[in-house]
């Protein structure tokens, strides 16, 4: 006997296309919840939806969060000792806390994702701040989620296109994940890995059908969400989808924080990573004419971040975690340079 065993959690329904936000009763009846609610939602999805969540749920009550933290996650547990479970509303932030919170109260919850711009709509795994850093920290995935295309496609576009490149860059993360399996024998999933590089694949071929306002945009990406959270749900850990562009995207959040979205950091990363994986003629080109077709980022000025401080970041990112990478243990400023002149990350 091999000895080796996984315990894969996932969410049981996933409710995706337009108009199932008015599925939400439905839905929650399959999962036989029918308790008090508690939603946790911030200031523009709550205005935008929000009615209509409650609507739906009875008996709920809610708490409006402005942004991610470990006090945050606290008071969300207080405001819902009395709930049977949580729904989060709105973008990332609303939906990991809602997700840490629930897994600390030892409920579930329901994923109402209003904007296409995160992967953990699906997956087990949030991002948290931590000082000047970021943490993925794990929890269980959603039970359900519910995915209103509609809703999603009516989103700010640069949403959209932070969502795009959020997936886009799977590929590199898997290329980090096979290293470190060779190189530091961690524990890798082959079909995990097939799923997120798939997903990232199918993207970029889309990249023509992803436009402003369209409908199909949303259904897009918001497909390739589930899957990269699915991937991750299917490795136990966030390897599919966070390799060293996350880590120079978290070190981003540090040197310049709230200056530009997480999705578009990681895109552009992705675009200096592939170039060191894979070297001059290597698939950087694809990663990069893809964020560019779509209309996400694929340099500083675009992401309004100077030159010394992505060098900055990509030279310090190792230090992020413990986690290997591509990046090794640092890279020389000399080089990190001149990759990120030959893909035109940095001018000079």
């Amino acid at each position: 006997m091999s000895g080796k065993r996984s315990w894969i959690r996932l969410p049981r329904s996933v409710l995706v296309g337009a108009g199932v936000l008015d599925e939400l009763r439905a839905v929650l009846a399959d999962l036989h919840l029918d308790g008090p609610a508690h939603v946790v939602t911030s200031p523009t999805p709550a205005s935008l939806v929000g009615g209509r969540v409650h609507d739906h749920l009875g008996q709920s009550t809610e708490t409006v969060i402005e942004q991610a933290s470990g006090a945050v996650v606290d008071d969300v547990v207080a405001a819902a000792a009395d709930a049977t479970f949580l729904v989060g509303v709105g973008g990332g932030t609303p939906i990991d806390i809602a997700k840490l919170a629930a897994d600390t109260i030892g409920c579930g919850f329901i994923s109402v994702p209003t904007a296409p711009s995160h992967d953990g709509i699906v997956s087990g795994r949030s991002s948290l701040p931590d000082g000047q850093t970021r943490h993925s920290v794990a929890a269980d995935p959603p039970l359900a989620v519910v995915a209103d295309t509609t809703v999603l496609a009516a989103a700010p576009w640069e949403l959209m296109t932070a969502g795009y490149a959020d997936i886009v860059s799977n590929a590199t993360a898997v290329k980090d994940w096979r290293l470190a399996h060779r190189v530091k024998d961690v524990e890798y999933s082959e079909y995990a890995a097939a799923l997120s590089e798939m997903t990232a694949a199918m993207l970029v071929d889309s990249a023509d059908v992803i436009r402003p306002g369209v409908e199909e945009a949303a259904w897009v990406v918001a497909k390739a969400l589930v899957s990269s959270g699915v991937a991750m749900s299917i490795a136990g850990s966030s390897r599919p989808a966070s390799g060293a562009e996350h880590l120079i995207s978290h070190q981003l959040d540090r040197l310049a924080p709230g200056v530009a979205l997480h999705g578009h950091q990681v895109g552009v990363a992705a675009i200096f990573t592939e170039y060191l994986h894979t070297g001059p003629t290597g698939e950087w080109r694809q990663i990069r004419d893809a964020l560019a077709g779509v209309g996400a980022p694929i340099d500083v000025d675009a992401l309004a971040v100077d030159a010394s401080t992505f060098i900055e970041a990509v030279t310090s990112a190792h230090e992020i975690r413990d986690r290997y990478t591509i990046l090794g243990d640092g890279v020389d400023e000399t080089a990190a340079r001149e990759a990120a002149t030959a893909t035109g990350i940095i001018t000079g």
